[in-house]
């Protein structure tokens, strides 16, 4: 099935996106919440790779939209797999996969935005498939 294969690879490439950009995020690479020279609006002075700082306790803005990316890959996945287990139920999980798929756009800018279009393929596919009639033998 081409949408499942589809939205599992989206799923997968959302995950990798969002944990590349929470692991990126717990480092201080977080734009407004965490500075470059290790100042912060919310980081204050820390050493270079302490994860302890700031009021996030480690992550800025983009750990926290890593995160948030990681539980939509999750989603895709999760949806994937019931779109492949409960077929009947193609246009839920298509459904399920394209509002993840785009959600995760927040962090497109790793991993997420080749999985933003295997999501979507993969939802437009599992919205419209047609299950195959069955032959008069």
């Amino acid at each position: 099935m081409v949408a499942f294969v589809l939205s599992l690879l989206g799923g997968v490439f959302i995950l990798l996106g969002g944990g590349m950009m929470s692991v990126m995020g717990s480092y201080g690479y977080g734009g407004m919440m965490s500075g470059y020279w290790n100042y912060g609006m919310m980081g204050g002075y820390r050493p270079v790779y302490s994860p302890w700082y700031g009021m996030m306790g480690g992550y800025g803005f983009t750990g926290l939209i890593g995160i948030a990316t990681l539980l939509f890959g999750v989603g895709v996945i999760i949806a994937s797999v019931m779109l492949y287990n409960y077929p009947a139920d193609h246009s839920k999980w298509g459904i399920a996969i394209l509002v993840f798929s785009a959600l995760s756009v927040l962090g497109g800018a790793t991993g997420g935005l080749v999985g933003l279009i295997l999501g979507v393929l993969g939802a437009i596919f599992a919205i419209t498939w047609k299950p195959p009639a069955p032959s008069k033998a």
